[in-house]
């Protein structure tokens, strides 16, 4: 029996020959990343010394520009632990500032047939590029920044195979809740996906898959490779790299068949993800006081330009806060330079700077109590953006801007035909 691509990449990584669900595997670590929570005071342990320098990553993303004293100190540890190991891949507020995660794609950092780790819940993300890429605790980071090793259990493989195209004004984040709705949590698991579907979707579409994967309590999230992510990680990174294909025999414990053009656009109601998805039409006309887009799932070129798109020529309602804040600084150029900010601006939007912000209720937009919001961010637990008594709705980017102009939930089928 052959293996899925997430097991091919873990017994190359630990040295053997096959891997099956069920085994512990010790594996070679390619890339760590290291964030400004990694050294607030509360969890700072110093690092006497790091095995190689030039496979660390840092970034400071949560809280920036630094918003409590506490992240600015965190902030200044991390400089001097740059400085103490010449780390080179440095991302400070600034030119080069973004979103871990998204930085990760900008830059091409997860090279296919890797293993990358970093802290927080939401590294899957980098699966996109036929990588094995998870979270896990500081201990465990730190131990990886020092010893480029880690350990994991390996899970079995659930895979999707994508069909069809999206409909318009149907977006990944539909496509995400759809499988979040109809197949619950896949804890322990691991989520691959592949099929023909994949060939008509923008690597950003597909990052919202895989970023979003860590909703689902998925291990590992990956999709199988292809020209078009190939190009892309090359056009980024000169480092050479084996995509990794899984095996035609590979034993699965589900295949499903995911067809998108049957999907339309979904939300999930408060205070969960899992099998909470809705159609819009089922939460059509709740008032809400915010709109936010952003977040290493949704916080792209695409779901700015998406969101522009629905608000052209029309404004936002006076009730609403519309916050938008782009994954990356690069992003935020790029989308200033075709137009899109200006358009965000001009409809009553406020664009912050790259940062996670809102999405983790850290700062640029935390709710107050009994406010209503809906968020194309990657989660929408109760107190997880402010006020504990906040109710956060989960759609697209395009449902949230439709939402912005209304006032209330809004299909955005409305705006986009």
């Amino acid at each position: 029996m052959g293996m899925t691509i997430a097991e091919k990449i873990l017994a190359r990584k630990s040295g053997q020959a096959k891997v099956e669900p069920g085994d512990l595997v010790t594996v070679e670590v390619d890339t760590v990343i290291l964030f400004d929570n990694n050294f607030m005071t509360n969890r700072w342990r110093e690092i006497l010394k790091v095995k190689d320098p030039d496979r660390l990553i840092v970034v400071f993303d949560h809280r920036v520009p630094a918003a409590t004293q506490a992240s600015a100190t965190a902030q200044k540890i991390g400089r001097e632990f740059v400085a103490k190991f010449g780390v080179k891949r440095f991302h400070d507020v600034g030119y080069s500032q973004g979103i871990s995660h998204q930085l990760v794609a900008d830059h091409g950092y997860a090279l296919p047939g890797s293993v990358l780790v970093c802290s927080d819940s939401h590294t899957c993300s980098a699966g996109v590029f036929n990588c094995v890429a998870r979270g896990v605790g500081q201990p465990d980071i730190t131990y990886a920044a020092c010893k480029n090793e880690t350990w994991f259990r390996v899970g079995a493989t659930v895979r999707y195979e994508l069909a069809g195209e999206l409909p318009r004004a149907v977006t990944m984040k539909d496509a995400f809740l759809q499988i979040a709705g109809q197949y619950g949590d896949h804890a322990t698991m691991n989520v691959e996906y592949g099929g023909p579907g994949m060939a008509g979707l923008s690597i950003n579409a597909r990052k919202t898959l895989t970023t979003m994967s860590a909703e689902l309590s998925a291990e590992f999230a990956t999709f199988e490779p292809d020209d078009f992510m190939t190009e892309w990680v090359r056009a980024r990174n000169p480092a050479p790299f084996a995509p990794v294909y899984p095996d035609r025999d590979a034993k699965y414990k589900a295949v499903r068949r995911i067809d998108l053009s049957q999907l339309a656009p979904l939300v999930a109601f408060p205070d969960s993800v899992i099998e909470n998805s809705r159609p819009v039409a089922d939460a059509a006309g709740t008032p809400i006081d915010q709109a936010f887009i952003g977040s290493c799932a949704n916080g792209t070129l695409d779901d700015l330009t998406l969101a522009a798109e629905v608000l052209a020529g029309r404004r936002v309602s006076s009730r609403v806060r519309f916050i938008v804040t782009p994954g990356s600084q690069t992003i935020y150029r790029e989308a200033l330079k075709l137009g899109v900010i200006a358009k965000l601006i001009d409809a009553g939007a406020v664009v912050t700077p790259a940062t996670c912000g809102a999405c983790g209720g850290g700062h640029m937009g935390v709710l107050g109590p009994n406010e209503t919001c809906i968020t194309a961010t990657t989660r929408n637990f109760k107190g997880r953006m402010g006020d504990p008594s906040a109710r956060i709705y989960m759609g697209s980017p395009a449902t949230v801007a439709a939402s912005a102009i209304a006032g209330v939930i809004t299909d955005p089928r409305e705006f986009l035909h």
